[in-house]
Order: C-alpha cells, then sequence, then structure tokens
C-alpha cells in the first residue's frame, strides 16, 4: 500500500521532509530504512548510462522473474516477483540484467554497518531494508530522530552510490508505512502525537500490516474502507465482523498502537535453496543430479554460519503448478552435503509421484549452534565427509565456487532460471 499512487497527496506533502524540514519528531525513535528499487540502483551504479533506461533485474529465461525494476520501469506496470515474460509484454524496449547477488550482498553489508555505527538496535528484514531504534545515539549524536534519518541518507549515497528512503516514527508500523509513501529517496515524519491518526485514518484498509488483497476485500464489503473505518468500528463488533485475533489485530493498528520493539539479532529458522528448469523433467537422474547441487549450496550455508539442521526438506512443484513438501528429521542435526543429499533424494524416491517436475529446492531446518548440536555417535569414523566438506569450503574461499565440485556436478547440468516463479495470478 505504501508505494501506492491511490493516496491523498497533500497527505504526503503534510508529513514528507522537505529542504531539511520536517514535522515534530519528538518521541520518533523507530526508523524504517528501505533501499530504492535495490537491486536495480546497484546495477545503474556500476553501469550509469542506464541511469535514463528503463532497467529490469531477474531472471531473463523465459522462466524467470523480476527480482527489481528501478522507477522508470515500474511506471509500464513492472513489478517485483512478475514473471519477466509478462514484463518483456509490458516493456520490450527495457535494459534485462541477470542478478548478481553476490554484489548486491557486498553492498548490503556496507549499508548494515553504516546502520550498526549508528545504534546497535537494528533489525534487517532483507538485505535491502531494516528496523533502527536511534532512541539510545540522539544525545551522543546530537541529532533528532529526523536528523539522524537524513545522515543516513547522505551516507548511504556517499558511501554506495544508491539512495534509500526513510520513514521515522513513533512505532516500526508507521515507520515502515512512512518510508513506503515517500520514496523514492525521500523521508517521512509521522509525529508521536494527535497527527498520528490524522497521517494513519484516511489510508485505505490494506495499510495494516497483515491485510492483504483477500482481507482488504472482505473488509470493503463489510463497508471498512478505511484505516479511520476500522478505528471507529466498536471493537466487539469488529469481532464478530472478521473473528477475533485479527480484529483485535487490525483495531490496535488503527488506532496506532503497536508495541513491537527492534530485535537486533534474529536467530535464523531454516537455509535452503532452490531452481526452476528452462524445460520440465520427468527424469529422476537429473532431479537427483539437482538436489545434490542444491544440498551443497544449503549445506555449505550453514557451515559458514556456524550451524546445524535437524529436519530436511524438499519441495517439488509440477507442470500444473502443484506443489508439494515433504520432509524428514535426523536423529542428530547436521551440516554435512552427504547426508543432506541422502535424505533428499530417499524423499524424492519414497514420497514423491512421478511427474515433469518445473521446480525442485532442499531446505534446511531445526537450526541450532554447531557446538551446541555436537552429540557423541558410537563407531563415528574420527575423520570423514564433514572434513572433507570444510577443506573443500577452504580451498572454494579462496580460489573460488568452482574449484572444488562434487564429480556428479561437472556433467552437463539442466538450464535453469537461478529464481523461483512465482504462480501466475
Amino acid at each position: 500500500m505504501g508505494r501506492s499512487a491511490n493516496l491523498p497527496r497533500g497527505l504526503r506533502d503534510r508529513f514528507r521532509a522537505r529542504d531539511g524540514v520536517w514535522p515534530d519528531d519528538t518521541g520518533c525513535r523507530m526508523l524504517h530504512v528501505d533501499m530504492d528499487a535495490f537491486y536495480a540502483s546497484v546495477e545503474i551504479r556500476e553501469r550509469p548510462e542506464l541511469a535514463s533506461v528503463p532497467v529490469v533485474v531477474g531472471g531473463v529465461s523465459g522462466r524467470g522473474v523480476v527480482c527489481s525494476a528501478n522507477y522508470l520501469a515500474r511506471e509500464y506496470g513492472v513489478r517485483s516477483a512478475m514473471p519477466t515474460a509478462h514484463a518483456r509484454r509490458l516493456i520490450p524496449n527495457a535494459v534485462y540484467l541477470p542478478p548478481q547477488f553476490d554484489l548486491y550482498q557486498e553492498v548490503s553489508r556496507g549499508v548494515m554497518a553504516i546502520f550498526r555505527d549508528i545504534t546497535p538496535l537494528v533489525e534487517p528484514l532483507s538485505l535491502d531494508e531494516a528496523f533502527l531504534d536511534v532512541g539510545g545515539a540522539l544525545r551522543r549524536l546530537g541529532l533528532t530522530p529526523g536528523g539522524v534519518g537524513e545522515l543516513i541518507r547522505s551516507r548511504v549515497f556517499a558511501d554506495h552510490g544508491v539512495t534509500c528512503s526513510v520513514g521515522v516514527a513513533p512505532t516500526k508500523f508507521l515507520a515502515k508505512l512512512a518510508s513506503g509513501m515517500c520514496k523514492p529517496d525521500g523521508m517521512m515524519v509521522v509525529p508521536s502525537s494527535s497527527s498520528t491518526l490524522e497521517f494513519l485514518h484516511p489510508l485505505p484498509v490494506s495499510a495494516l500490516w497483515g491485510v492483504g488483497a483477500k482481507t482488504a476485500a472482505r473488509l470493503e464489503e463489510l463497508g471498512l474502507e478505511t484505516v479511520g473505518d476500522v478505528a471507529a468500528t466498536p471493537l466487539p463488533r469488529l469481532r464478530r465482523m472478521i473473528g477475533v485475533a485479527l480484529a483485535e489485530h487490525l483495531f490496535a493498528l488503527a488506532k496506532g498502537v503497536d508495541e513491537r520493539a527492534v530485535v537486533p539479532t534474529s536467530r535464523e529458522k531454516s537455509i535452503g535453496a532452490e531452481e526452476t528448469f528452462e524445460v520440465d523433467h520427468y527424469d529422476r537422474a537429473v532431479l537427483r543430479r539437482e538436489l545434490l547441487r542444491l544440498s551443497e549450496r544449503s549445506a555449505g550455508s550453514l557451515r559458514s554460519k556456524g550451524l546445524h539442521g535437524r529436519t530436511i526438506s524438499i519441495k517439488v512443484r509440477f507442470s500444473d503448478f502443484t506443489t508439494i513438501t515433504r520432509s524428514r528429521t535426523l536423529p542428530v542435526p547436521t551440516d554435512v552435503t552427504q547426508e543432506v543429499y541422502r535424505t533428499a533424494v530417499e524423499l524424492l524416491d519414497t514420497q514423491v509421484p512421478p511427474g515433469a517436475v518445473r521446480l525442485i529446492g532442499v531446505r534446511i531446518e531445526g537450526l541450532d549452534n554447531a557446538d551446541s548440536a555436537q552429540q557423541l555417535i558410537f563407531d563415528a569414523p574420527e575423520r570423514g565427509w564433514r572434513e572433507a566438506e570444510q577443506a573443500a569450503d577452504q580451498a572454494r574461499s579462496r580460489f573460488g565456487s568452482l574449484a572444488v565440485r562434487p564429480a556428479s556436478l561437472l556433467r552437463d547440468s539442466p538450464e535453469r532460471t537461478a529464481e523461483p516463479e512465482p504462480k501466475p495470478e
């Protein structure tokens, strides 16, 4: 919702910072920083001649999806997660680029370092956005929250050549709304006062966190079109209309109440990888080889982060878009590629029916720190797959990702899009 053009312009103008002037930011300790068209912006930074043309980053093949699009491309209706084929129909003359995730991660690490230099209370949501609680940093910096927001914007651009938008508010919910409404390259401040509701209540119900398209349609059928309509509805009646849990959640947000704090460290719940094939595959040998490649990537991520996982799951999407997942929990947590792969293949062979497969994935869940996940196993060899894979990790970190590979992955592999695709609407 925050990026919708269907909002009262006067509302945006009233709360948006302009020429170093913004509304009263007293008590607005929450910031939400969101990079502007992040992947596309990084690509344009690398190739400045693209600044004046539509740029789309994503899978460039027929089954790829859009990861990012600059604002010129968005004017034609191109959006993230849209099939690339659809984007090409909307704007065939755009520049289409494959993603460079290593580059984006490098820039993201630099941007997050700027945030953490300002406050230790940083909660990343993805590579390109984070919440910050700057309440404890204001005196040290000699700035107000809005001043911190401007400092962040200037440092991100000076150090990394990309822009970001900043929402400043008393709560996380309002800060995230504000950052979306001031894009691109802007800052918006929602005061901690009666002005909060003046900002919030004219917005459509889709502005409320947790309201998707179906819930928004249901609320509108009930005559609740704006946030103010939800706030004005007696809570007992709202409970009868949409259920107790949802009613209480939306009613609180509509009143501007959000007690969530910034959580600086968030423990990962799972690690995995998936791929969409260029053409559907029936051949189980091809699927097993892809499972090995995905297991290698996923287990390598575990080892790099000092984690072990207990539950192995696979995801299979067939040609008709039917999608199934199958999982198995191991007696002992692991970070060994061969153990992950062996379990994934057993799931494929015993629990997945035959059919044409367009997407396959591996995921490792039930994560814990490697030290705490250790368990003594009688008759275990002193050295084995784990040591070999750790040595391979070191070789890859020094000589590149292709320095050491399983022999079965050296043969010709099926073409992949590099990006999983959403089911078409």
